[in-house]
């Protein structure tokens, strides 16, 4: 059995159960990695890397002390550092995220080992410098060990995900040397890296790949994954493959809430809203709790029926009940809905609900549903609130606004 993608050769894959419930069947089993590998989302904030460290090593306070000061102090008595100490230190800089002091800890460890580090040693510097934002210090690491092993290559799949650098993903992915790891080793937690590889696949239209993805899993028995079915249904509901969407749904014996949303979201995206309110009832009848997402994507369908909101106020009522309401991404569709039907009042009563909580899609949501109902003089009022309060509007609807109002004074 062969993958393939487009720009490297046919590669073996194999697949596996969900991390969290160890299984065996065929040549697919998970068990526990030996590290912790970074399935968290980047803090939005990311800090350049400092790729040359500064000659001295100082205390970024008075009083903290940073791993500089512990490295510096055994480098005075003369004492070597050992690999738990490196350990313990990089995930301290791991947990802050401190870009600074990863470089200087790295750069440490480079000058002080005449061979290159063993190799989980070298797994968690990736780590390190993946959460702190440095993927090209993390790469350049990688590109120079000597031994990687499935972890390392993981763990770079799911940094460039996460930097939603998905070409590179599908190349790391579709590298013989990981795809003779996955082939030799039946206890590789492959499951979550599959997520990762099918969301670059969604995102770079490779529905090649994203099928023969499928049909390893199809082939091997093992296609119950929660968390991978639910990728492929985003896959397929993206490019427009309704009926393998539904196939996958269909075979995953247990559904929970990600993928009765990613069912959701993939009607949506293919403009049948009716199926997504059937969709939605069958997953209440199901006893499945919805989300925040699993509202605002319902939400999304009900604005585009003509029933004058009636769907949308049910919705409403059930985000109500289970305590969404407030959610920003419900808030933000149910300002959406309301407006689109002329419902102003409705949706500034929505608006107001959160107060200083709102985001600026909610923001622009009222901003748009004043213009769409002819509210010009409101829509001009709340433009300036929505400058004080620091938001910056959509530009085509300020542009609408100019036009409908006959002025370019607007600003």
């Amino acid at each position: 059995m062969e993958i393939t993608s487009k720009a490297i050769q046919s590669k073996t894959i194999s697949s596996s159960q969900n991390p969290k419930s160890p299984r065996r069947h065929g040549c697919f089993c998970v068990q526990s990695s030996t590290i912790r590998l970074p399935l968290h989302r980047p803090h939005r904030k990311i800090i350049q890397p400092v790729n040359n460290p500064p000659s001295k090593l100082i205390s970024t306070t008075a009083s903290t002390t940073t791993s500089s000061d512990i490295l510096r102090l055994l480098d005075c008595l003369g004492l070597p550092v050992p690999d738990a100490v490196y350990i313990s230190l990089i995930k301290e800089c791991t947990h802050f995220r401190d870009s600074n002091e990863a470089v200087l800890l790295h750069a440490h460890l480079t000058r002080n080992r005449r061979n290159q580090p063993r190799l989980p040693l070298l797994n968690h510097i990736l780590i390190m410098f993946l959460s702190c934002g440095c993927i090209q210090n993390a790469r350049q690491v990688f590109d120079e060990m000597t031994k990687r092993d499935f972890n390392s290559w993981a763990i770079m799949i799911a940094g460039y995900a996460d930097s939603h650098d998905y070409e590179e993903v599908i190349n790391l992915f579709s590298n013989s040397q990981l795809q003779y790891l996955m082939d030799c080793s039946s206890s590789v937690p492959v499951s979550w890296v599959l997520v990762c590889v099918l969301k670059a696949c969604t995102n770079t239209w490779n529905l090649e790949l994203g099928k023969q993805i499928h049909g390893c899993l199809l082939k091997s028995g093992y296609s119950d994954d929660l968390f991978v079915g639910s990728s492929l249904i985003n896959l397929y509901g993206k490019i427009g493959c309704s009926e393998d969407g539904d196939l996958v749904f269909d075979q995953i014996s247990s559904h929970n809430v990600v993928v009765w949303t990613a069912r959701i979201t993939k009607n949506c995206r293919e403009d049948r809203f009716h199926e997504v309110i059937d969709v939605f009832k069958e997953m209440g009848k199901e006893g499945i709790r919805k989300n925040s997402f699993t509202i605002s994507s319902v939400l999304s369908a009900c604005s585009k029926i003509s029933d004058d909101g009636n769907c949308g106020e049910q919705v409403h009522a059930n985000a109500i009940k289970l305590g969404l309401a407030s959610k920003s991404y419900v808030q933000s569709g149910l300002v959406n809905m309301y407006g689109k039907f002329g419902l102003i009042e409705d949706a500034k009563r929505v608006f107001d609900m959160n107060g200083v909580k709102r985001n600026n899609a909610c923001w622009n949501s009222m901003f748009t549903s004043f213009i769409q109902n002819g509210c010009l003089v409101e829509a001009i009022k709340f433009l300036y609130e929505m400058k004080a309060a620091g938001v910056e509007p959509q530009e085509l609807w300020v542009n609408k606004l100019r036009s409908l109002c006959g002025s370019l004074e607007i600003k």
